[in-house]
């Protein structure tokens, strides 16, 4: 019967690439593993009523007093259940993560809605991405960086990457073309027009991509856990190879508090940016509306 040997070409690929690109990967494994470690150290060495204190002040911040009270409420929990360890470990890894992709889907999404040529080349490999079973990202992973954290975060910013960078080119797409061919009837240039127009206005949709991003990111970073990456996820495993489910219901309830509080933090300053924009054509009605009235007296 005949058979395209499509997996030996894709696995010939492989081990070209880690033969002609071994350094690079190594760098990057180098990168990926300082800025975890800076990340863990960050959330692991202070005291934890340290850092349920700045995470209620950020949500202070985005919401008010019921957002910080219930993460706090939150965060205590997860210290009374022994899983504030763990839990920071997957905080420390899935941030990075979303750094990481956020630093590349933003651009991305801005190149692709100044160029449909570039959108035509994304556009299919965002569908790959958003539709490839999330387990099938950790095997490249592993042959290209081994066992361990690396592998992990690579396969997550992988997994979310797609959402920030369809997000982002849909708000940039949606600015009003009017409010742009003003700016350029007033001679600003391309670069001015997208830091004070269209990216102030698409900042609403970027916002929901980057939360989008946290998601995906926190759900593969307990995937992540079973090529060697630390956190919540090595206790849900061990939960289920053993059918513990007291472990698992205590790791699963840590993941979902800090889902929780990453998601409601990021959709209320993206919900904030909205409002702010909102009120700027209000405050600025009044005035344009006495102009005329003046000029008929």
């Amino acid at each position: 019967m005949f058979r395209i040997p499509l997996g030996d070409w894709v696995a010939e690929i492989i081990n070209w690439v880690i033969g002609a690109l071994g350094g690079f990967f190594d760098g990057v494994s180098t990168i990926f593993t300082g800025l975890y470690d800076a990340a863990e150290w960050l959330f692991t060495t202070p005291p934890f009523w340290a850092v349920i204190l700045v995470v209620a002040a950020v949500a202070w911040l985005a919401k008010g007093a019921g957002l910080a009270l219930g993460s706090v409420v939150g965060l205590l929990l997860i210290v009374s259940i022994d899983q504030w360890d763990n839990a920071m470990q997957t905080l420390a890894l899935t941030l990075v993560a979303v750094l990481v992709a956020v630093l590349i889907a933003v651009p991305l999404g801005i190149w692709a809605a100044r160029s449909q040529a570039v959108s035509t080349i994304v556009r299919p490999v965002l569908d790959l991405l958003q539709t490839m079973p999330a387990f099938v990202y950790l095997i490249p992973a592993i042959f290209l960086f081994g066992i361990g954290v690396v592998p992990g975060m690579v396969a997550t910013i992988l997994f979310a990457i797609a959402p920030g960078v369809r997000l982002t080119e849909l708000g940039i797409r949606g600015v009003d073309t009017e409010v742009v061919e003003a700016g350029n009837a007033f001679g600003a240039t391309p670069g001015r027009i997208l830091r004070q127009i269209q990216l102030p206005l698409a900042m609403p949709s970027i916002m929901a991509g980057v939360n989008q991003i946290i998601m995906l990111a926190l759900s593969m970073a307990v995937i992540a856990s079973m090529v060697g990456a630390p956190g919540l996820g090595k206790d849900i495993i061990q939960a289920l190879s053993r059918t513990d489910i007291a472990l698992g219901f205590e790791a699963g309830l840590a993941v979902v508090i800090i889902a929780m509080i990453l998601d409601r933090v990021t959709s209320s300053f993206g919900r904030a940016r909205r409002s702010v924009r909102g009120a700027r054509p209000a405050a600025t009605a009044p005035a344009a509306t006495t102009a005329p009235a003046a000029a008929n007296v």
